[in-house]
């Protein structure tokens, strides 16, 4: 799944199917479209929020969820990729990966005859994309117009961000230091989504552009799982990027704040932000569960 190869009315039904879904649990009215069906769950990478909202997603809906980490299945000690897809399709009804190569998503997807749902790889995180267009949509009553604000590295969950934005119909303004921008390909695919759909992608080296005039504000970790090695490097090269009160003054008095968690307070955000009123960042973190239903009863109901 990569929201480049959604039209805009997919997505847009898939949000309104995961608010629906939302209602539907709090009210607490059963609905399991994918009873008896079971979802394999491949984790190259940990996670806290991936491995706990499709579980419990997959329950709710009625079906099973198998954890796999690498070292839990042939993957880890040498079996190919299109092996291990095309076993795990005479077993279960829809894989989700967790991984590090983009690569490995495509390859999995091209050699199984189930859905395949990319839970996270060093490209893009879709499913965390959806969750927060979800978010935005139910704090702000609309998508369309609406401008984001990223400020930080130009990684995995800006470009998720960047095309939903794009087909979405919003303004999405990224700021990055020189050297940590979002990949080239990827920003040409937010450029022509955006001109079919009436939104906008902007790019700044500095951050008090970007964030003028925002609706909402948006940070992430400046060193990714992986990427521990560099954190001091980063830490110089973003410390003018942190999200403060200072830089959040330049945003419209009733933005939101929004962080796709873990969070490291003091660093790339400030506990007064993060913590603060403008903060939905728990209610978006939520909504990974209910986005990822939508998603997975779309997809295997």
């Amino acid at each position: 799944m990569a929201l480049a190869d959604y039209t805009t009315e997919e997505i847009k039904q898939l949000l309104e199917l995961g608010i629906e879904l939302k209602r539907k649990q709090k009210a607490g009215e059963a609905y399991q479209p994918l009873a008896g069906k079971t979802l394999a769950m491949i984790f190259e990478k940990s996670s806290t929020r991936t491995r706990v909202s499709f579980e419990v997603g997959m329950t709710q809906l009625g079906g099973n969820a198998l954890f796999l980490s690498k070292n839990d299945i042939q993957l880890g000690r040498g079996e190919t990729i299109a092996d291990t897809a095309r076993t795990l399709s005479r077993y279960v009804d829809g894989i989700m990966i967790r991984t590090f190569a983009h690569k490995n998503v495509v390859e999995l997807a091209r050699n199984a005859t189930v859905p395949v749902i990319n839970g996270l790889t060093d490209l893009s995180h879709p499913c965390q994309a959806m969750a927060d267009y979800m978010t935005i949509l139910e704090k702000k009553g609309k998508l369309e117009g609406l401008k984001i604000a990223y400020i930080g590295d130009g990684n995995n969950m800006v470009h998720s961000l960047m095309v939903g934005a794009a087909k979405l119909g919003l303004h999405i303004a990224v700021a990055s230091p020189a050297g940590y921008e979002p990949d080239a390909e990827v920003a040409e695919i937010a450029r022509e989504a955006a001109a079919a759909s009436g939104g906008k992608y902007t790019f700044h080296y500095d951050p008090k552009e970007a964030i003028e005039e925002a609706d909402v504000v948006y940070t992430d970790v400046w060193a990714s799982m992986g990427m521990e090695a560099e954190q001091q490097e980063r830490e110089q090269a973003f410390k003018t990027f942190q999200v403060n009160a200072e830089l959040t003054q330049y945003a419209k008095h009733d933005y939101l704040f929004l962080h796709c968690l873990p969070a490291h307070r003091g660093e790339e955000v400030t506990a007064e932000v993060i913590d603060g009123d403008h903060s939905v960042v728990f209610d978006q973190a939520e909504n990974r569960l209910h986005a990822q239903k939508a998603i997975l009863a779309a997809l295997m109901g």
